[in-house]
Parts: C-alpha cells; sequence; structure tokens
C-alpha cells in the first residue's frame, strides 16, 4: 500500500509510505489518498492530517509516470477534493514537499512544518507547467510573492521562512499537528463547514484558465520537457532550448 492511514476519535491520519521514492506520488498513491478522503467524509471524520513516512513530506511526481494524462487529470482532482473536503485537513511537513508535494501542501487548510521542511514548485527546472488552479491556490496561500518566486525562479522555502510570511500556521512535528488536530476536531462542524465553502469562493475567468490550458499543454509536448526529464535522471543541469 502507498498510503497507511490511521485514524483515532474524529482524526484520520493519512501518511504517504513509499520512502524508497522519497515519497513521491504515483497513480496508486493518489488512487488511495481519493479514496482515503472519500471514506472519511462519509465516517463523519473531522480533520485529515496529511503526512509522510520517514522524515520526507512528498518529493514530488513519480517521474514514470508523470506525463500520462491520467495522472496529471488525478492530481488535479485530488487537490480540489483536498481543498472543498467537508473535513479541515492539515499538511505535516518535514524534510521535502517539491513539486506534487507542494501542491499537495497548499491544497490544504493547515500547515504544519518543520523549520528545517523545503517547499517548491521546481517545474521551471523540468520544462513543466503546473495548472492554473494551483498557481491561483499558491499565490491565495502563500502570497503573490513566494508564488512568483516559487514558479518563475524555482525557489524553495524552508518551513521557517514560510511561518514568518504566514504560510505556514505552526512551526513543529507530527505530534504538533495531532495536538491541533485534535482541538480543531472539538470544535462545531457546521460552522467550520461554512467557513471553508466561504473562504474558497472565488470568481474565475474562463478565458484566463483557456489561455494557461494552452500555454500548459504546449509546454508539456515540447523538447524541453524530455530535456528536463532527462537531466534529472542523469544529475545534470538541463540545457533548455524553448521548444
Amino acid at each position: 500500500m502507498a498510503l497507511k492511514l490511521e485514524s483515532k476519535e474524529s482524526v484520520l491520519v493519512a501518511t504517504i509510505n513509499r520512502p524508497a521514492r522519497k515519497n513521491a506520488v504515483d497513480q496508486e498513491t493518489l488512487d488511495e489518498l481519493a479514496s482515503a478522503l472519500k471514506q472519511a467524509e462519509a465516517q463523519s471524520t473531522r480533520v485529515i492530517v496529511l503526512t509522510g513516512a520517514e522524515n520526507t513530506f512528498c518529493s514530488g511526481a513519480d517521474l514514470s509516470g508523470v506525463r500520462e494524462v491520467e495522472f496529471t487529470d488525478a492530481l488535479h482532482k485530488l487537490l480540489i477534493q483536498l481543498a472543498t473536503s467537508p473535513c479541515v485537513t492539515i499538511a505535516a511537513i518535514d524534510g521535502h514537499a517539491l513539486g506534487a508535494g507542494a501542491q499537495l501542501a497548499i491544497s490544504c487548510d493547515l500547515r504544519v512544518a518543520t523549520a528545517r521542511a523545503v517547499v517548491g514548485v521546481p517545474a521551471a527546472r523540468l520544462g513543466l507547467v503546473v495548472n492554473h488552479w494551483t498557481v491561483e491556490r499558491l499565490t491565495r496561500e502563500c502570497s503573490w510573492p513566494v508564488a512568483r518566486a516559487m514558479l518563475l525562479a524555482a525557489q524553495n522555502y524552508s518551513g521557517e521562512e514560510l511561518a514568518h510570511l504566514g504560510a505556514v500556521h505552526r512551526i513543529g512535528d507530527l505530534d504538533t499537528a495531532l495536538d491541533w488536530a485534535g482541538k480543531i476536531a472539538a470544535l462545531a462542524p457546521l460552522s467550520i463547514a461554512g467557513h471553508k465553502a466561504a473562504l474558497n469562493a472565488s470568481s474565475r475567468e474562463p478565458e484566463i484558465d483557456e489561455i494557461v490550458r494552452w500555454t500548459r499543454d504546449f509546454a508539456w509536448a515540447s523538447k524541453d520537457v524530455e530535456e528536463g526529464r532527462a537531466a534529472f535522471l542523469e544529475k545534470r543541469a538541463a540545457k533548455f532550448k524553448g521548444e
């Protein structure tokens, strides 16, 4: 199993358990997490804590399947499922939360991170373009300046830096997140659900989505993606040509 689940009263702990791959998510992981979220909602779970095994939250997407349409569609749906779940979702971050890991973290309502945690979206190092939903969510959860640095300069931020910026709500480990989760679970769930729906409400411009979708599809079909993947696997600097 790519996901380890533990329930305690009204709190579910979902642990990405692929340490050999530094908890990079593949299709199986996405499917298991989507199923766990749906089951948690049906069982009246109030808080979901998402974390990673062996001191790594999630190092990104498993590159063996990242180009597959099925994978990217499933990831997008999962991010929205996390963000819109009636449960309060908390990302307990230690180690790396990169790429898809950062996307999962910002999709959660709240974030607890160790000071040494590293969060970033290195898409530009791989010739990729993230979807518009992620860009919008990143700007809202981490601010425009942080989003610009992450997306345009592939800059990573430590947990401590993000805490100073308000993008990480508490500095601490999994126990810190679980303690907070227990306190949140004791609050009025209907109040929380109503507030969460209001916080998530936003105006969307379909024409902007279409432009972003076109540029994203163009980038994913480019030779730069092949170069980015090859450079990653060969542990060398990529040479992008913009084609």
